[in-house]
């Protein structure tokens, strides 16, 4: 199971770098794992528009926001992810690109669906603010 997870991850990592989203290198991946019981399986809802996701783990139904999503949940309007295969569980990963200075740049999530293995990016966002350290560990 190990390298089925590792596998996943490179898989959607890969394609997170090279989605470039705003137009900006990945320079860091982070793998999405349930605080409570580190499942790395969830149903995801998102508002692109309002650069907002929340992740609700299959196995123990834990739910986070990624990133720092918390913080516009009040203007989104969440919808549940859905693969075009009508998929609704994933495997997901946060892709970081920074600035010179080490401050995350812009945030984009990626979603593997576990029925048919397609993947997409299914929200990303601009950050303008600093200081951003705290984003590296909110996937």
């Amino acid at each position: 199971m190990a390298a089925d997870a590792a596998g996943e991850l490179e898989g959607l990592a890969g394609f997170l770098r090279e989605y470039r989203a705003g137009g900006y290198a990945v320079q860091q991946v982070r793998e999405a794992v349930c605080g409570g019981c580190a499942g790395r399986h969830f149903n995801v809802m998102a508002d692109d528009d309002a650069g907002c996701v929340r992740r609700i783990c299959v196995a123990c139904g834990g739910a986070s926001y990624v990133a720092d999503s918390a913080d516009h949940v009040d203007e989104a309007d969440l919808g549940e992810c859905a693969c075009p295969c009508g998929g609704e569980e994933f495997a997901v990963a946060v892709g970081l690109a920074l600035r010179g200075d080490g401050e995350v740049r812009w945030v984009s999530v990626g979603l593997r669906c576990l029925r048919d293995g397609s993947l997409g990016v299914y929200a990303d966002w601009k950050i303008d603010y600093s200081p951003t350290a705290h984003l590296l560990e909110l996937a």
